[in-house]
């Protein structure tokens, strides 16, 4: 088994209905089966991504006292900046790859500053890579373009209006992109286990190597680069909106190439501060799905509370040092 690929181009422009509905049925078939798929025609400057990759494989070549001076817990309650290897947990176990945070970049005084929201600021950027700033910023913001109008395209395929995601959940959504890097390794380990993702959509830039694999029923299929290609998997507030229509896929890195390897998740969620509620047109479509316990035993419609709530407390368990850092401020 492969996943699909699916050309999203026809998706920015609106106007040609039979292009977009055929797109629409592409991306619910791929939803309903995989939940994963790779799109292409999204429209990314390959330049700009090629120099974000080169300018992260400079950062993460430095000594680790110098990428420390980006350390975490210099973001505050940001939640930004650079993680050593082992420090990220993925269901209590130390993924092995480090990393560095990103988010929005909002000024001190942003309302949701001044309160001390938590993953809201300013974002840190490394002196020994000054370039850094001017290249995650305009990728986050084309990933965040990509993202909108693919959530075009899967409201569609929901028999929805296009629009819906953008007017009722993510007219102010919340951005989080990653940059991580997985050691070379040849022992088979586990960059990160499997997990499912918490938002609505991730995008995922992969270099060469791959490593990413996904599960479809009782087994795994991998997941490898397409040159040109992003891969789109959904996450568990679509899952909830959903009613378990589509669901949120379990998935896995494995570093076993002997390269190190980069990856650029960009998760694009609702507001953090959004009630999501089942959809009524789609949430008693598939019940017997829908009742099929998860993964990790958790019932996404019991949950209550906003998408910071769920954030929040998912992230706490990837870093419970800085989890507690946040409380103390």
């Amino acid at each position: 088994m492969e996943l699909p690929v699916i050309d999203m181009s026809p998706l920015f422009e609106p106007r040609d209905r039979a292009a977009n509905r055929q797109v629409a049925d592409q991306i619910r078939k791929a939803c309903r089966t995989f939940g994963f798929f790779y799109v292409v025609g999204h429209g990314m400057d390959a330049l700009l991504a090629s120099d974000l990759e080169n300018a992260s494989r400079r950062f993460f070549a430095l000594p680790e006292s110098e990428k420390m001076k980006s350390a975490m817990r210099f973001g505050g309650r940001a939640w930004r900046g650079y993680f050593p290897l082992g420090d990220e947990l993925t269901s209590g176990v130390a993924d092995q790859k480090e990393g560095f945070y990103f988010g929005s970049e909002l000024p001190p005084d942003h309302p949701r500053v001044v309160a001390g929201m938590p993953l809201h600021g300013p974002n840190l950027w490394p002196d020994a890579v000054p370039e850094l700033r001017g290249l995650v910023l305009p990728y986050m913001d084309a990933m965040a373009t990509i993202a909108q109008t693919l959530l075009a395209g899967i409201a569609m395929s929901l028999d929805l209006p296009r629009d819906y995601f953008e007017a009722t959940y993510t007219s102010s959504p919340t951005l989080l992109f990653r940059i991580f890097h997985y050691p070379p390794t040849t022992e088979g380990g586990w960059g990160v286990g499997e997990h499912t993702d918490y938002g609505l959509l991730t995008l995922l830039a992969q270099d060469r190597h791959g490593g990413l694999q996904v599960r479809t029923g009782e087994t795994w299929i991998d997941a490898p680069p397409i040159e040109g290609a992003l891969v789109c998997n959904l996450g568990d507030m679509l899952d909830r909106l959903t009613g378990g229509w589509f669901r949120s896929t379990l998935h896995r890195v494995r570093n076993a190439s002997g390269q190190a390897r980069l990856s650029f998740p960009f998760f694009f969620d609702p507001d953090f501060e959004a009630d999501l509620q089942p959809l009524p047109s789609v949430a008693n479509r598939d019940p017997e799905n829908a009742n099929r316990p998860r993964w990790d035993d958790a019932d996404l419609l019991a949950f209550e509370g906003t998408y910071g709530d769920y954030l929040i407390s998912k992230v706490a368990r990837v870093f419970p040092e800085l989890s507690a850092h946040l409380e103390e401020s």
